[in-house]
């Protein structure tokens, strides 16, 4: 298939397979007699991996690790598993962080709200 139809079948871009293939995230894709890629369904299977790999978080490195280990014959659902796991750990981290930051700027927010007269003039803001 032509990279127009498999990038929409893989939910992608034109220019993201082309990527892939430069990194090595999908093996050389064929050409056609005319000189056009052409996608085995295998590529855009791999492709919508990728895909659904970086919306779950996970880098590209993450994702070729998972795509070499399934061409080493092995299932990467245990591997999957556990990267998923990790990041959602990684995620609840950030997530309290986060919480902890928009605590912070609230009570700040607060504060400034009585006016410019409560802030120290030797400071330059003592809002923050």
């Amino acid at each position: 298939m032509r990279i127009s139809e498999a990038a929409a079948a893989a939910g992608t871009t034109a220019k993201t397979l082309r990527f892939y293939e430069d990194i090595g995230l999908l093996p050389g894709i064929g050409r056609t007699p005319a000189g056009y890629r052409d996608y085995p369904q295998e590529a855009v299977q791999r492709a919508a991996f990728v895909r659904r790999s970086r919306a779950a978080g996970l880098t590209l490195e993450q994702a070729g690790a998972l795509l070499a280990v399934h061409d080493g014959g092995t299932r990467p659902c245990s591997h999957v598993r556990d990267r998923l796991a990790d990041q959602l750990e990684a995620l609840d981290a950030r997530i309290s962080e986060l919480q902890a930051l928009r605590s912070t700027l609230a009570d700040r927010l607060r504060a400034a709200a009585s006016g410019p007269e409560a802030c120290d003039p030797r400071q330059v803001c003592s809002y923050l």
